[in-house]
């Protein structure tokens, strides 16, 4: 589970970026019933989802010319310039060097040697987000790959996370559950999943992180997801020993899961 104290390598924030920043905060205002606070006095610039007064992702418009609108995800780092030159060196991209934002932390983007997209937040004034792993907040992320051995590889030099492989249902490839260096089980944060080339023809050719989002029913949050726009590309179906969930995107293709756990 992610919790908000935040271990070295846990997601810590998220943020998406759209081509209509307007459009999407009246999709997941309706959806999770997030409220939008901006942090530019024209309100057309950068943002933050509140879940009942409390921080649980960012939003801003899509400015990079080619980008696929998604979902960033950002995990806690004590340097975030250390963590450009670890990824440098490792084979991976930088692509947004280390900045400071507003004071509330020191950020940076990158890409990892597969392509998938992913940053680091280094705390200053803010920690990150102020609720997750309760309904209409972040619970889990996932990372679809080509080659997850690699991905295991890259990220652990990156952040040390430790790793614990498990059956997909069906017998279909591994499952490769992922928590922060030295936490126990309890702490897992997220997975990596691998799929074949022919599945990222529709998400830009390249591999991907997807935030999940806890709601108390998933068919009701389907819902709502196909009446405001966007779109449930699977379920609502139940997995052993997870939950209930959905896989969705929203009006502008940004994936995302939404899932009730299951309460065993």
């Amino acid at each position: 589970m992610i919790t908000t104290d935040f271990a070295f390598g846990a997601p810590c924030w998220i943020d998406l970026g759209v081509p209509d920043p307007a459009a999407a905060r009246d999709f997941y205002r309706s959806v999770f019933g997030w409220r939008f606070e901006s942090m530019d006095p024209e309100g057309n610039r950068y943002g933050v989802f509140r879940s009942d007064g409390k921080a649980v992702a960012g939003l801003g418009p899509l400015d990079e010319e080619g980008a696929r609108p998604a979902w960033m995800i950002y995990f806690n780092a004590a340097d975030a310039d250390e963590a450009a030159d670890r990824v440098r060196r490792a084979g991976g991209g930088v692509r947004v060097e280390p900045f400071d934002a507003e004071g509330q932390a020191r950020l940076a983007q990158f890409t990892d040697p597969l392509g998938a997209e992913f940053a680091v937040w280094q705390p200053r004034d803010s920690r990150g987000l102020e609720a997750v792993d309760e309904p209409g907040s972040l619970m889990w992320v996932e990372l679809f790959t080509t080659d997850s051995a690699a991905a295991v590889e890259f990220y652990g030099s990156l952040f040390g996370w430790s790793t614990r492989d498990v059956p997909m249902p069906g017998g279909e490839g591994t499952y490769s559950i992922i928590r922060p260096s030295g936490e126990e089980e309890n702490r897992a944060h997220g997975g990596i999943v691998q799929m074949g080339v022919e599945f990222f023809e529709q998400h830009a050719g390249k591999p991907y992180f997807h935030p999940v989002f806890a709601t108390a029913d998933c068919d009701a949050a389907a819902a709502r997801v196909g009446d405001s726009g966007g779109a449930v590309n699977m379920g609502p179906e139940d997995a052993e020993g997870v939950g209930r969930l959905a896989v969705c995107a929203d009006p502008f293709g940004a994936d995302f899961v939404v899932l009730a756990p299951d309460p065993s």
